[in-house]
Formats: structure tokens, C-alpha cells, sequence
């Protein structure tokens, strides 16, 4: 049985938020929900549909590969329950949204798991444009 509840997030990394941010918006036609700058970093989340998955749009994330990011009901037991079958090197963060493990997959691919245990965090980012 799988962990995953739905995929929220493509945690998408770019060298510059702000231009890759207008592409989504005027040329994609996405609606830009918020571009927050704070810590050094910028993040911009771009709705390309009515629900999820969100594009965010970062420049403090390594590499070249979107990280595909997964809400999940107990963030523990979910972990556990990929390690049992094989999965190891996790890195475990926060992200505004809640507490959250990240793996590289044997393939390269970068998948994370998150608890939505600060929903009203999210509301606290729409419509917010630092940039």
C-alpha cells in the first residue's frame, strides 16, 4: 500500500525566480499565488491548474531535478514504511507547510514526503510578492 496521499508540490529549482516566474504566468498562463524573498532565498509557488500539484520555483535548491513533493498523514509511519522496503539516505527538513523527509531515488529522481501540520501557513504566503 502506498504512503502517498497526493502530490502537492514540484519543488523546481532556477537560477533567477523572478524571470522563470513571469514565463509561468504570461507564456504558460499560470496564476502567481505568492513570490516570498527572506533567508537568502526566493520562492515562487505558480498555480498551472485549479489544484495541485504547484509549481514552486526556488533558488536555494541544489541540483537540476525537481523534488516531487507528497502530503501524507503520519509523516513517521510513512518514512518507516519506505525504509522497510529498501529506501535509505534520508534528509529530513522543514518546509513551511510542515515537517518533511526527502530521498534520492537509485534512479536520481528526488521525491519528499511532507505533514501538513501548518496549513495556515500557506495562507499566511497568498498573494504576497516580495519581488
Amino acid at each position: 500500500m502506498t504512503p502517498f496521499d497526493q502530490l502537492d508540490y514540484l519543488y523546481t529549482p532556477s537560477n533567477d525566480v523572478a524571470k522563470d516566474a513571469k514565463f509561468f504566468t504570461e507564456v504558460l498562463g499560470g496564476r502567481l499565488a505568492f513570490a516570498v524573498e527572506g533567508m537568502g532565498a526566493r520562492v515562487a509557488m505558480i498555480e498551472l491548474t485549479g489544484g495541485p500539484p504547484h509549481v514552486l520555483l526556488t533558488d536555494h535548491l541544489e541540483g537540476d531535478r525537481a523534488i516531487y513533493i507528497y502530503r501524507v498523514k503520519d509523516l513517521g509511519k510513512a518514512v518507516a514504511g519506505l525504509k522497510k522496503r529498501g529506501l535509505k539516505r534520508e534528509n529530513r527538513l522543514e518546509i513551511p507547510m510542515g515537517p518533511c523527509s526527502s530521498f534520492v531515488l537509485p534512479g536520481g529522481q528526488r521525491v519528499a514526503l511532507y505533514e501538513a501540520s501548518r496549513p495556515e501557513v500557506l495562507k499566511h504566503f497568498l498573494g504576497r510578492k516580495d519581488f
